[in-house]
């Protein structure tokens, strides 16, 4: 045993040397007292009999089970750590949405405030310039409270822009518009359009301010209002739609109580600015169903609806200002007419389904394929007046009426589809029938690929919430109606369809 407590006093009068060594600034050389240390073990061993070989084995297994020890110590730590993090990481995201419900409901009650102070005006008779911001002089000294609509009045110091159609369009049609649109997008900006999408766009344009073009992603459906904008050289404004849009301030914005401030939005400012122009505007809310549409763009939806344009006034603030922008009028903006709103539509599980509320109000696009590429003529720009553009649409529904006999056939094809699938179209899809078909038919079409197309995208469209699973038969027995009332070569785009129910129904 002698030997072998001696080689341990040694090993550990060394190691304890060492060790010391890193705190003194000497280092610890890792593999140079290793061979130090092997050298003591073979010069005692040969002493050590067979006790100090058994407190030998011992040493080691102690000092395995101590470093394995350490190191087990250390990963509990680390993924104690860890667990530490991803809650602290937790609680902030809680705090974020908290502090985002609590903005909210400051917004709510900013609201509410802005309706008191709007009674109290109307009920006392007090001047709204000294209600507004509790304080005029205090408001006005900082600067107007609209920043960016009274920049925009500033660029537009004699009013209205008026634009004027090119010398070589100065008669120019639906259906040249159509196909200068489509030459223009391929010469210049190497973007192809089959000539029925075209023809399908500027119809709906003719049919409502709302169109929505749904699709997978890369098929040009945000391209398609770019591309539009450059032709008629206002480039169209485009507003990516987010997740957490709840209300209408996402889309116009909100007055801050704390920095006298109004916060505006670009699909405010675009809005704003399109009063001042009377050329085509485009507003694209982009990836519109990322969050509930009728959420945020419900107002716009009931004004639409309204017959009267003069009557299309949305409250922007309460109160009114001296200093406030021109074409806010007693806290209303007034949406011109030369205004269409684009929304693009992605349809998979990040985005919320587009309900028929939102549909019924709106013409549909379907792109499912990438463009052809073709050979045009190089085309140029068409600046286009709204008002210009707005006649035709009127003339086209004066010259092109729906047939009677189309009408009655369709009739025919309504009362079926109530009889064995229980939906009807509705009178605002018949009021959309009446406009569409016209402008379609003024843009070069045929009033069957017209109703073809709305049929496709208005009531076809709702099968998809039906369980097809039990309507195989059915659907086999519509399209043979379709047959027998349009015959076998009308229909296509509705007859796909049908054929695509028919699929999943098996």
């Amino acid at each position: 045993m002698g030997p072998y407590f001696a080689f341990l006093n040694t090993i550990l009068t060394s190691l304890g040397k060492n060790i010391a060594g890193i705190f003194t600034g000497r280092g610890f050389n890792v593999i140079e007292h290793f061979n130090g240390y092997h050298q003591i073990f073979l010069a005692y061993q040969a002493d050590f009999g067979p006790a100090g070989w058994i407190f030998f084995v011992l040493m080691i297994v102690l000092a395995i089970v101590i470093v394995g020890g350490l190191a087990y110590l250390l990963i509990l730590a680390f993924r104690k750590l860890r667990l530490k993090g991803k809650a602290a990481s937790k609680n902030e995201e809680k705090m974020l949405d908290e502090i985002e419900r609590l903005n909210l409901e400051i917004y709510d009650l900013r609201q509410e405030n802005d309706k008191l102070i709007g009674l109290t005006r109307v009920g006392d008779g007090i001047d709204a310039s000294a209600i507004a911001g509790r304080g005029k002089k205090e408001d006005t000294a900082g600067g107007p409270r609209f920043i960016r609509l009274s920049g925009i009045d500033e660029e537009y110091p004699e009013g209205m822009l008026h634009v004027k159609l090119p010398d070589d369009a100065s008669n120019i049609d639906l259906a040249g518009i159509c196909e200068r649109f489509r030459n223009f997008a391929c010469s210049q900006l190497k973007i192809y359009y089959t000539i029925d999408t075209v023809r399908e766009f500027f119809a709906a344009m003719g049919t409502g301010k709302l169109i929505i073009l749904e699709g997978i992603s890369g098929t040009g459906k945000t391209s398609m209002p770019y591309s539009l904008g450059r032709f008629f050289r206002h480039s169209a404004a485009i507003c990516p739609v987010q997740p957490n849009w709840r209300d209408r301030s996402e889309l116009l914005g909100y007055y801050n109580d704390f920095t006298k401030r109004f916060t505006e939005t670009s699909f405010l400012t675009a809005v704003y600015e399109a009063t001042y122009r009377d050329d085509v505007s485009l507003i694209v809310l982009d990836e519109m169903n990322l969050a509930r549409i009728e959420y945020y763009f419900a107002e716009f939806l009931s004004i639409m609806e309204m017959p009267n344009p003069k009557e299309w006034l949305v409250d922007v603030i309460a109160g009114h200002r001296d200093d406030d922008p021109k074409n806010i009028v007693k806290g209303k903006l007034l949406i011109p007419q030369n205004i269409w709103f684009v929304g693009t539509a992605n349809n998979d599980d990040s985005t919320f389904t587009i309900t028929d509320k939102v549909y019924d109000r709106a013409m549909s696009l379907f792109f499912e394929n990438k463009g052809i590429p073709f050979e045009a003529p190089f085309t140029e720009a068409l600046p286009l007046p709204a008002d210009y553009l707005n006649n035709l649409y009127e003339q086209a529904k004066k010259d092109h009426p729906m047939s009677q006999d189309t009408m009655e056939k369709f009739m025919t094809l309504d009362d079926y589809v109530i009889e064995h699938f229980h939906l009807a179209f509705g009178n605002r899809i018949m009021k959309q029938l009446q406009a569409f078909i016209p402008c379609y038919i003024a843009c070069g079409g045929t009033e069957l690929e017209a109703l073809d197309f709305c049929f496709k995208t208005k009531i076809l469209k709702k099968f998809e919430v039906l369980n097809v699973g039990f309507l195989g038969d059915e659907l086999v027995a519509l399209d043979e109606m379709l047959t027998k009332l349009f015959g076998p070569s009308e229909f296509q785009l509705s007859r796909a369809k049908i054929q695509l129910l028919i699929k999943m129904s098996k």
